[in-house]
């Protein structure tokens, strides 16, 4: 009794020109060299003792794991941990927590 009506012949050759478009754009998306892949976030933290590191690290104001895992791409977890090695060695302190944030400040 009831369904689906049968489509117009303007509604079906849109359909039809919408999808030779999204074939065209998969194809020149595909084609075009120089577009960058999604990268995928490092497991293993810069070295604490390199000097560009520590430079980079003390022009912040206020560090946040989320700030440095976007600066080196890393992981969240490493950036905290390498957070937690830069506090040990004495580069940086450790200023405030909240449930889902820890900041810290660089050493004078």
């Amino acid at each position: 009794m009831g369904g689906k009506k049968k489509l117009t012949l303007k509604q079906m050759e849109k359909i039809q020109r919408r999808k030779e478009q999204r074939e065209r754009e998969k194809k020149a998306a595909a084609a075009t060299p120089g577009v960058e892949k999604k990268r995928v976030a490092g497991v293993i933290p810069p070295d604490v003792n390199d000097e560009k590191v520590i430079q980079e690290i003390r022009r912040m104001r206020a560090i946040t794991p989320y700030q440095v895992a976007s600066r080196f791409n890393l992981r969240l977890s490493v950036a905290k941990e390498f957070l937690k090695s830069l506090q040990r060695h004495g580069i940086i302190e450790f200023v405030s927590k909240g449930p889902n944030l820890e900041i810290y400040k660089p050493c004078d």
